[in-house]
């Protein structure tokens, strides 16, 4: 019997968790070859969430649950779920039902029948969804894709079954700042992807606002693409021959036309340009310098501070 974990990632979802964890069961019944861990990552709810998780695995035996000291974020969620799994095959998804868990057969099928290492989800629309975020999310897939060597799918969702062989080549990257679609794309692997429309949650409001979503954006650029480092050092010579080609003209000027330079409005706004340019190209390089620093230092992805697995175990 093939044992299959399910990650479920959970931040304050006190509203989501009763309908989610009923759908599960009701997907899980239908799957009743298998064998399930379901495995709930709170991290650092402030909510009542972990309550109601201890409260479901007081009477659910495959209900795993480890706690966070805070909030370290999904991506420290899902490492968290990924190192602690046992099954033979793994998949996250969310707690919001945005994440069907009636897909989970037909994802079993893709890597079991069909011989994929990876079932992926897609949305295929974005319905629901702010038109402003929606445009700002294909614009970073195009851009992404053009840049990194990590190809990433436009709508991907974290929502995926993998085997194990992928779940461990996940592990073996332990960075600190993690992007993980970009990982997945990264480490490669025959992967399906399955097309859905998009679902509301079922409850609650999402955590992930405009300003994080940039954030996160930001921090899948510099961890797959030196591009942003190449094109300020583009900049910086492009703005060395613009100034040399300045001096020479103005030589050039004095010289023949006895026409010295004059005005200081024009002198402030170069000033001012290349000033912006030379801190912008000075900010790329200090992303990509804080990402090596906090590396460096080793802390951990995230801490516990409480969980069920060594008294299940």
């Amino acid at each position: 019997m093939d044992k299959i974990t399910l990650i479920i990632p959970v931040f304050n979802e006190q509203e989501s968790l009763k309908p989610f964890y009923t759908e599960l069961n009701r997907v899980t019944e239908e799957m009743n070859e298998q064998e399930f861990e379901i495995l709930f990552v709170d991290d650092g709810s402030t909510d009542i969430s972990l309550e109601m998780i201890k409260e479901m695995a007081s009477s659910d035996r495959r209900i795993r649950y480890i706690s966070f000291s805070r909030n370290f974020g999904k991506e420290a969620a899902m490492y968290a779920g990924f190192v602690h799994s046992t099954g033979d095959y793994v998949a996250v998804m969310d707690a919001d039902l945005q994440d069907p868990p009636s897909l989970l057969p037909e994802m079993y099928k893709g890597i079991v029948e069909e011989g994929y290492d990876s079932v992926a989800t897609r949305r295929v629309t974005r319905k629901g969804e702010p038109k402003v975020r929606s445009f700002f999310a294909r614009r970073f897939y195009k851009l992404i894709n053009r840049i990194s060597d990590a190809k990433m799918v436009d709508g991907a969702r974290d929502y995926r079954l993998m085997s194990r062989k992928m779940v461990d080549a996940i592990l073996a990257m332990s960075e600190v700042n993690r992007f993980s679609k970009g990982i997945y794309g990264w480490i490669g692997f025959n992967t399906k992807w399955l097309a859905y429309e998009n679902v509301n949650r079922v409850a609650g409001k999402s955590k992930w606002s405009f300003r994080k979503l940039v954030k996160y954006s930001i921090e899948g650029i510099v961890d797959f693409s030196t591009l942003p480092l190449k094109i300020s050092s583009f900049m910086g010579i492009a703005l060395c021959i613009l100034g040399a080609l300045a001096i020479i003209f103005l030589v050039i000027r004095k010289l023949v036309f006895g026409d010295p330079v004059q005005g200081w409005a024009s002198l402030t706004c170069i000033v001012l340009f290349v000033g912006g340019v030379q801190l912008f190209c000075i900010g790329i390089m200090g992303q990509y310098l804080a990402r090596t620093y906090l590396e460096t230092k080793k802390r951990p992805v995230y801490l516990v501070r409480e969980s069920n697995i060594e008294e299940k175990e």
